[in-house]
């Protein structure tokens, strides 16, 4: 057996250009790379030290390329860019190398979605990616070894799968048909080691097969996703390439095999966004339970590397790491690509890829030439015959061979070697068999493939003069796989419970039996929902027919997007001097949003990178929030969902990033309740899972209560708002007693409660009139005591069984709560609490004079309303009502921070005039601060001053 010795996984890092959604919103580059290091600078502390990682390989390929005409190639203008030959020279070759030696090899491509995993693994027209130039290359070298003078000794074996892994199940990429309940299995062998049950595995003798098949296995994989609504960038793709090489030597057939699995796996971002904390439902469909798995194999590989007590490496707890065993820690040489963002929105995507990638980079492993069992028997039989027969020679010990008596005589060896003839013919007869095998199975793969190549280019050209729809993902890699023809005629469109025959079949969320019907008469093609169907034509709502023109975007449903492509309008627009628009995915999900609702365009007054990122998690979650209403409206849920938009000013921040989180609504008793984007999205792929078990006739695919992802029990506490107490009567040591409003997220006032801040003595008697101080200052290194006291609330909403109020002060650690009082929504906390420091500090006098302490107000819900009475079923319209507290986020927001600076100037205006002794304060000071546009002419006239 020969071996290769220890070695470190390979670890490369590229970065790639800004996408078109990045250049539209003017994303800032974060990524800089020096030689082998990769450098990351954090977009929000721009002038503190970038952190910095070193690779085998750090590709910049962001900028400093042009296109190379006529092919398009993108080509350096700067010796700084790499482009895909480099690539390609630097990992693919070296994994063919390795291949042709017999070694195992595979390739790791990792990063969040879009990221450009696509462009360095396969690439794009000219510009080829790492598999279909290793591929090509493969296939020239085995044109060149059975050229070459040994050509008949010599022959070459090549067969692909493909697999994708998704909610732990093992789905046969090119064989669907085969797709039992729970997917393949996947069982292990004393000499293969993992392996999955009935995977269908095709010979192929070109590329260009490879290719077809690949297409293939991308279209099924396509199709799948969309119709069972599973979000391709939760799953992980295995190309699988194996290269059995035969040659004859000195009369012996032998062989050695390469198998080269080439990983695309899911996106990264995924990772941290699931199990959120304090859920009850962890992901229970275990959908990222792979990826999860591989972090902690790779840790515990590269700690093991390191000299540190790895223990137990986890390969059993996922399908991912157990069929990549080898690849991962055994025989195998590895490569990984991790691909990275240059955009400042996406800087915490981009950490986590490259602390995974320089986690990996410790990994070792030990490849070994893997050669067949029987031609290693071969092998050594021979080797030892040739010792036996030394010995012999030289009168040497007699030793045991394989089980065969050591020959003593010339009888004795007749008889050796006419045993190790009959094994050396009995293994020709086992190779001859398998060549045989292997020729008929080329011989049925290449008629098969030969149907599918003349469809395809069929296909190609019907595409040139018929109008028809491609498909968009969100993986660019499924985008453009599925393709619906729009010939002359009548069209429907519905699923495959259609109540007619339908031409265009679709499955998925809110797709009707009977949803739209296509007409083509002489090349003007129309579109016409059925009843109650959901329909979008470039984001709006489609309610009567529509004439569609070219790069029209349509989605049916909730979940099947697609472009609609017109030759003849095409090129019309071309002879009209028009540029055709390449149409993205991310423009078709912007122009959603931006139809219900959201404006994308930059807010004045916020930060650049805040905004942006705001801005791509409103178009992330929008999809996925229709998406979950379509479910619980076909599960009859009757539960709805909808983005709430929590400004750093409302959870009592002077700044910070606004929150993107999803509110629940029960429709059966208008009970809401307020989810973080990491907690919606973990129940999402969990209804994903109860949906897709409902969509295959799962008897069970309903579950109890305490396990349904759609439902919150009414005893889980929710935050009903804020109160907002400014402190600034301490700092003159005043006592003060404030009846302040309750205010959510949306500054919507939900009660009101009484605070009273009483200075007091260290025994807690109350300060008198000579204790008060004229200048704050004098407060600095003197001791702070006060009774702070809530004893009432009032107006909370009747919805709610129980509340209490949590707060604390200044810089304490532990917040302090009072009672929780049940049955009414005029609670009586009765609560008082000493406050007492030692000596004042100035940050404590500059949080005194200028930041509001903040008192949270939670509270349970009633199960039913009160007096029994369930709320009315309401079926919300998701692209508008549920979607358009964003304008109302934007147009409060400023206006909400400016009063509150109006309200707060008021309030010193009238503590500076009790202290200076007044009764009154001038009317036309007020109206200074408010301004015209906040109070009525007439109301100022009828005043002349505010009386204390």
């Amino acid at each position: 057996m020969a071996g290769s010795g220890s070695e470190n996984m390979k670890v490369a890092v590229r970065v790639r250009p800004f996408n078109e959604r990045e250049r539209t919103r003017n994303a800032g580059c974060i990524i800089n790379m020096v030689d082998k290091t990769t450098e990351l600078t954090n977009p929000d502390a721009p002038d503190t030290e970038p952190k910095r990682f070193t690779y085998d390989y750090s590709y910049w390929s962001h900028d400093g390329f042009q296109e190379r005409e006529p092919d398009k190639y993108l080509e350096a203008t700067d010796s700084k860019y790499i482009d895909q030959q480099t690539v390609f020279n630097d990992l693919g070759k070296k994994m063919l190398d390795n291949a042709w030696k017999g070694y195992n090899c595979s390739l790791f491509a990792y990063g969040q979605t879009g990221s450009g995993k696509s462009y360095s693994i396969m690439g794009y027209g000219a510009n080829k990616g790492i598999v279909p130039m290793t591929c090509e290359e493969l296939f020239n070298g085995i044109a060149e070894r059975q050229n070459a003078d040994d050509k008949e000794n010599a022959e070459f074996e090549v067969t692909v799968s493909m697999i994708e892994i998704y909610n732990e199940q093992v789905k046969d990429l090119l064989n669907p048909k085969n797709a039992p309940k729970g997917g393949l299995k996947v069982r292990e062998h004393q000499s293969k080691g993992f392996y999955v049950e009935a995977l269908k595995v095709f010979p192929v003798n070109s590329f260009a097969n490879i290719e077809s098949k690949m297409n293939e296995g991308t279209r099924n994989r396509t199709i799948a996703s969309t119709n069972m609504n599973a979000t391709s960038s939760r799953a992980h793709t295995i190309v699988t390439i194996s290269l059995q090489q035969k040659r004859t030597e000195k009369g012996q057939n032998l062989s050695k095999t390469s198998v080269i699995n080439l990983v695309d796996l899911a996106g990264s971002e995924r990772a941290d966004q699931t199990g959120a904390t304090g859920d009850r439902l962890k992901e229970g469909s275990m959908i990222n339970q792979s990826l999860t798995t591989l972090g902690n194999v790779i840790k515990a590989l590269a700690d093991a590397s390191t000299g540190k007590k790895s223990g137990h490496i986890p390969y059993r707890d996922s399908v991912l790491t157990r069929l990549l065993k080898n690849a991962l820690g055994g025989n195998s040489k590895t490569i990984m690509i991790a691909a990275i963002s240059p955009a400042d929105i996406n800087y915490e995507e981009t950490l986590s890829t490259l602390r995974y990638a320089d986690r990996a980079k410790s990994i070792k492993t030990k490849a070994v030439v893997n050669e067949s069992a029987t031609d290693r028997m071969i092998r050594e039989l021979r080797e030892e015959n040739m010792k036996l027969l030394q010995q012999l020679q030289s009168g040497g010990t007699p030793t045991a061979m394989n089980g065969l008596a050591v020959a003593v005589n010339d009888d004795e060896i007749a008889e050796m070697k006419r045993q190790l003839q009959e094994q050396i013919q009995r293994n020709k007869e086992e190779m001859t068999e398998m060549e045989k095998s292997w020729k008929q199975r080329l011989a049925e793969s290449e008629a098969a493939n030969m149907e599918k190549i003349m469809a395809e280019h069929q296909k190609q050209q019907q595409m040139k003069v018929i109008p028809h729809l491609w498909n968009l993902n969100e993986d660019p890699a499924l985008t453009g796989m599925v393709v619906h023809f729009v010939p002359e005629g009548t069209l429907k469109v519905g699923c495959d419970k259609a109540s007619s025959q339908a031409y265009l079949f679709i499955e998925g969320l809110s797709i009707q039996k009977d949803h739209a019907v296509l007409s083509n008469k002489k090349s003007i093609v129309k579109l016409k929902p059925c009843k109650n169907a959901k329909i979008l034509v470039n984001g709006k709502e489609l309610s009567e027919d529509l004439e569609l023109h070219h790069n029209d975007r349509i989605m049916f449903g909730s979940n099947h997007l697609y472009v609609f492509h017109h030759p003849q309008d095409l090129a019309k627009n071309i002879k009209a001097g028009k540029q055709e628009e390449k149409v993205t995915y991310d423009q078709a999900q912007a122009e959603i949003a931006e139809n219900s609702g959201f404006h994308i365009e930059a807010r004045p007054g916020m930060s650049k990178c805040r905004d942006l990122i705001l801005q791509e998690d409103l178009i992330q979650i929008l999809p996925v929030v229709n998406e979950a209403n379509a479910m619980a409206e076909e599960l009859d849920k009757n539960v709805n969902f909808k983005v709430a938009l929590i400004s750093p000013q409302a959870r009592g921040l002077k700044e910070g990033r606004t929150q993107v989180n999803v509110l629940l609504r029960n429709l059966e008793n208008n009970n809401e309740f307020m989810w973080s984007r990491d907690k919606f999205l973990n129940r999402k792929y969990i209804m994903q899972e109860m949906y897709q078990k409902y969509m295959e006739g799962d008897e069970d695919w309903d579950v109890e209560k305490s396990k349904d992802p759609f439902w919150e029990p009414s005893d889980t506490e929710v935050h009903i708002g804020n109160v907002f107490v400014h402190l600034r009567s301490l700092a003159y040591q005043i006592e003060t007693d404030q009846t302040l409003p309750i205010t959510d997220y949306r500054s919507i006032e939900r009660g009101h409660v009484v605070v009273e801040l009483l200075p007091c003595k260290s025994d807690g008697t109350l300060l008198g009139e000579d204790d008060i101080i004229d200048d704050p200052q004098h407060l600095v290194g003197q001791a702070l005591r006060f009774k702070f006291k809530i004893p009432f609330a009032r107006g909370l909403g009747p919805q709610f069984n129980q509340s209490f109020c949590k707060y604390k002060f200044f810089l304490e650690e532990d917040m302090n709560s009072t009672r929780r009082i049940s049955g009414t929504c005029n609670p009586d906390y009765n609560h008082e609490n000493l406050i007492q420091y030692n000596k004042v500090t100035k940050q404590m006098l500059d949080y005194i004079e200028n930041d509001p302490m903040i008192i949270e107000v939670w509270g349970t819900q009633y199960e039913q309303a009160k007096g029994g009475r369930l709320g009315n079923h309401v079926r919300y319209d998701t692209q508008n009502t549920a979607n358009q507290e964003v304008d109302e986020y934007y147009n409060l927001h400023a206006e909400i921070v400016i009063l509150r600076k109006k309200l707060y100037n008021i309030q010193e205006l009238v503590e500076d005039a009790k202290m200076s002794g007044k009764e009154t304060v001038p009317i036309d000071d007020v109206d200074e601060i408010l301004g015209d546009e906040y109070i009525e002419a007439p109301v100022r006239r009828s005043r002349t001053c505010i009386l204390l």
